[in-house]
């Protein structure tokens, strides 16, 4: 079954600039398929892990995480009842949220710039995930505009951190027409619901009413990667979450992520996180024993 990608209206409620919305164990967040929407995404994981999946870029986070996502990237939702975080807060607001010229004055070029790089998804970690993730939480406590000066607080922090990681380093070019936005989710659905299936290209063009040479054409110019490298990054970090996560075998975590060839699935592995899956999941082991 394929989920139907979805445009993500965002309306903040009446009197109100932009969203502000927390979420934990007795609320949980359940927009989880792909969506994308005009507004900036900035969203706080205090604790677990889980999967990111934003643009074309997919991998794995560990004890919380703090992402910036630029206007109409697609992404999934980053926490469920396995991911075991704390809670999770996020902000949305357009980029001319407090006007067309308000980030045009030299005191906000750092933010400016900020919003650009966004565009790729950015993921902070180290100092600047605490510093900001504790902001984020107190923003629940505070009036409107104490939340508004916070906002625009934390956005200065972001902008002049150096614990960033681009996500989409590659670029991600979203297509204007909104018919391209809704055909890139469908793939991403279908990889996502069918991943551990042989997914063919026949299959997938098909399903977008295209052939497969355009197909082809089409996805590698939005993501820059080709479709069978997405779908085994994907299945990759499948792995490399079953792996921190699940007391199984490694053929069984093979077998389990879509690959049918253990020789094949561990040299993958290896080129993608540089370890075999044996010493990934020791070193793991190692750390959260230390």
């Amino acid at each position: 079954m394929i989920q139907k990608p979805a445009f993500e209206a965002i309306a903040p409620s009446f009197g109100h600039s932009f969203t502000f919305q927390k979420f934990n164990a007795n609320n949980e967040n359940k927009n989880n398929g792909w969506h994308y929407h005009p507004e900036l995404e900035l969203v706080y994981v205090n604790g677990g892990s889980g999967k990111r999946q934003i643009g074309s870029h997919v991998s794995y986070y560990r004890n919380g995480d703090l992402i910036l996502i630029g206007s109409n990237l697609p992404h999934c939702g980053f926490t469920d009842k396995l991911t075991g975080n704390k809670s999770e807060t996020l902000v949305q607001m357009k980029a001319d949220f407090l006007g067309s010229d308000f980030f045009n004055i030299p005191e906000m070029k750092n933010i400016q710039k900020l919003f650009e790089v966004a565009k790729g998804g950015i993921a902070f970690s180290g100092k600047t995930k605490m510093k900001v993730g504790e902001k984020m939480e107190i923003l629940e406590y505070q009036t409107d505009f104490q939340r508004l000066l916070s906002i625009l607080n934390i956005l200065n922090i972001l902008a002049t951190s150096t614990e960033i990681n681009v996500l989409n380093a590659e670029g991600f070019s979203m297509e204007t027409e909104v018919k391209d936005n809704d055909r890139i989710n469908v793939v991403f659905n279908h990889v996502k619901t069918n991943f551990k299936e042989d997914i063919s290209l026949e299959e997938i063009a098909d399903l977008v009413s295209m052939t497969v040479p355009s197909f082809c054409r089409y996805f590698k110019k939005i993501t820059n990667k080709t479709f069978t490298q997405f779908v085994n990054e994907y299945r990759l970090v499948h792995a490399s979450k079953l792996l921190a996560e699940q007391p199984m075998s490694i053929t069984q975590v093979c077998y389990d992520s879509g690959f049918n060839n253990f020789s094949h699935f561990n040299k993958s592995f290896k080129a993608f996180t540089g370890q075999n899956p044996s010493e990934y999941r020791n070193q793991l082991k190692t750390v959260l024993q230390s």
